[in-house]
């Protein structure tokens, strides 16, 4: 089972940069010191603390637009903790240049590199660069396909609609053979079939589904899986909400106000979103939108958190972890980005010392 803490470099309203960045790092040397297995950076474009519906995702302010950079600090900084991204959004990322970026750094850590990829549900960033969000799903799958070629082949040749390469040697290739282990994001209900029939580990959320919903998706994943003929029954890490408190009214007082705008903003991002997608996912979107603009406190507290005492969150994360199948959790610990740091800071310690071991 792996347990690990998604980095989201939260950019607070009245603070520095250089404050987000070193908020950062401590928090990967806390996962380190702490007995965590790895660390997950997001990847956020043009997410200043002025206008947070800029940032990608929950609408948090964030410094994380360049999270192979953070992550070469990061493994030069910790001697065992496994980074990744979660997740690489590949249609913004030339794939070239990601082979050879994502390669360099396994090479540099000794094989500490995982591969998280996805397209993103939202359109800031892509309206940023340029890039019709209508076009992702398509640019996604030509860029995986590129950057597994510049992998596995000494040289390479490719022809799509958006890159084309001709005898190509990218060099280094990965530490780890014949790639960094590869998880790719799932958010929408014609994905997890997709994922499953491809034979990948999936990454996960709660952020715009309640917990049956998962569980049905999951299901589909898992026997497109199977159908596929792979072995096992899939490999599934779930990003949640994580927030220990000394106590059960302590940390739901106190994650309430930064987890409640998130959830007001990401109901906002999805409605936006899903007029730029195809017509299948715009009624998923939309009606995912809808729900989570009149979703209450007390509904994400029962289905899609793990808020509370050392205790509460221990028989939380127990039961999901067993409804959902689980091989691995991620700790979102400060959704919405608006907690104090010294109390984001206080519940990591407490998740390493006293949640994680007892899950063990």
């Amino acid at each position: 089972m792996h347990y690990g803490l998604i980095m989201e470099c939260d950019y607070r309203y009245g603070h520095t940069q250089e404050e987000a960045f070193d908020e950062a790092l401590g928090m990967a040397d806390a996962a380190e010191n702490g007995g965590l297995d790895g660390v997950w950076l997001a990847e956020r474009h043009f997410a200043a603390p002025r206008n947070p519906l800029d940032a990608m995702g929950a609408g948090i302010p964030s410094v994380v637009s360049a999270p192979l950079i953070i992550s070469a600090a990061i493994v030069a900084r910790t001697e065992r903790l496994r980074v990744g991204v979660a997740v690489n959004v590949l249609p913004l990322n030339h794939p070239v240049r990601m082979a050879e970026e994502i390669a360099t750094l396994d090479q540099i850590s000794h094989g500490r590199i995982d591969f998280g990829v996805g397209r993103s549900g939202f359109m800031r960033a892509y309206e940023g660069y340029d890039i019709p969000y209508g076009e992702s799903r398509e640019r996604f799958q030509e860029n995986l396909e590129i950057i597994l070629a510049a992998w596995t082949n000494e040289r390479f040749s490719y022809q799509g609609k958006h890159y084309t390469f001709n005898d190509v040697c990218v060099i280094p290739k990965p530490y780890q053979q014949p790639h960094p282990p590869l998880r790719m994001a799932a958010t929408t209900k014609e994905t997890f079939p997709q994922v499953g029939t491809l034979g990948y580990p999936i990454f996960v959320g709660l952020r715009g589904l309640d917990r049956p919903d998962l569980v049905r998706l999951l299901d589909d994943y898992r026997q497109a899986w199977k159908d596929a003929g792979h072995a096992g029954n899939g490999d599934v890490y779930l990003r949640i909400p994580i927030f220990v408190g000394g106590s059960q009214d302590e940390a739901l007082a106190d994650a309430e106000e930064s987890t409640m705008t998130s959830y007001r903003r990401m109901a906002k991002n999805f409605a936006a979103s899903a007029s730029a997608a195809g017509a299948t996912v715009d009624e998923d979107r939309t009606a995912r939108g809808e729900a989570l603009a009149a979703v209450t406190y007390e509904q994400l507290v029962r289905d899609r958190l793990a808020y509370g005492s050392p205790e509460g969150v221990i028989s939380q994360l127990k039961m999901i972890s067993e409804e959902l199948g689980l091989s691995g959790i991620v700790a979102e610990t400060n959704v919405g980005g608006l907690i104090p740091r010294e109390k984001v800071a206080k519940s990591i310690d407490l998740f390493c010392k006293e949640v994680v071991p007892a899950l063990r």
